[in-house]
């Protein structure tokens, strides 16, 4: 794996600046999406066109896309000579990003239930993002980052954990309960209950936020912020799309549900 990055970048400080650039340009693409998504929806899921001519199975589009996100870091950590995964802070941010991708992309996939096929191009699109950031975010944390001694005791650094961890925690619990919305044999949508859907329509994507915004506190780089804001971007605008089609689709809805944040938005 040295030698690969070796070929690829004359110098460590040319990849640094390589991160760089990585990271201010995904900043200036979820601006872009931000202006996107205001007229269009993601396309995947429930809000995939129905004249889409490639198709992938829901669970075989999850486990492939999402699983870059995990094997490129991988690679990065255990085959390059990274100094910096010695350190404690470097450990424990990195530590945070494999918690989320092993779930997502080794457990998570074999989770699902059901779930509609996805657009190639979207297929294509995930896997691309997820070798991108995998990269950048790992790199950057295995390889370049310098945090001051003591970090890890930082209020910066503990707030971000416990921001991770409690948007972790709810992700997965919201996840469990979309899952099991249906029972063996049953079709359809069903309103979920339970958990933070009580007061918000998209308590996993809430979760996911809320998890990555501690990332970013917790790594304190462009790089993790950027993946912060892109995720914000994205996945707040599905949650809205979400809160919308529940209201059309459901007259029972309840009217004190929020989209995003609970008792605001």
């Amino acid at each position: 794996m040295d030698a690969i990055l070796s070929r690829l970048f004359s110098s460590e400080e040319e990849e640094l600046y390589v991160l760089d650039c990585l990271g201010y340009f995904m900043i200036f693409m979820a601006a872009c999406t931000f202006v996107a998504l205001l007229f269009q929806d993601v396309p995947y899921g429930r809000y995939a066109p129905s004249t889409a001519r490639f198709r992938v199975d829901a669970r075989i589009a999850w486990f492939v896309q999402e699983l870059p996100a995990f094997l490129v870091p991988f690679c990065l950590v255990v085959w390059t000579s990274s100094a910096k995964t010695s350190l404690l802070p470097n450990q424990l941010v990195i530590a945070m990003y494999f918690c989320h991708y092993i779930q997502r992309s080794l457990i998570y996939p074999f989770l699902i239930r059901g779930g509609k096929s996805t657009p190639l191009d979207s297929f294509v699109l995930a896997i691309m993002f997820c070798m991108y950031n995998g990269y950048m975010q790992i790199r950057y944390l295995s390889h370049y980052a310098e945090y001051p001694a003591h970090w890890v005791t930082h209020p910066r650094f503990i707030a971000g954990s416990v921001l991770w961890l409690v948007g972790w925690l709810v992700n997965m619990h919201s996840d469990h309960i979309l899952r099991n919305l249906r029972k063996p044999g049953e079709t359809g949508y069903k309103i979920p209950t339970g958990g933070l859907f009580e007061y918000v329509s998209g308590a996993n994507f809430l979760g996911e936020i809320t998890e990555w915004a501690g990332f970013a506190l917790a790594g304190y780089s462009v790089h993790s912020t950027a993946f912060a804001i892109s995720t914000a971007v994205v996945l707040s605008s599905r949650a809205v799309s979400h809160h919308k089609w529940y209201h059309a689709k459901f007259e029972d809805y309840p009217k004190s549900r929020k989209a995003l944040i609970p008792f605001l938005f």
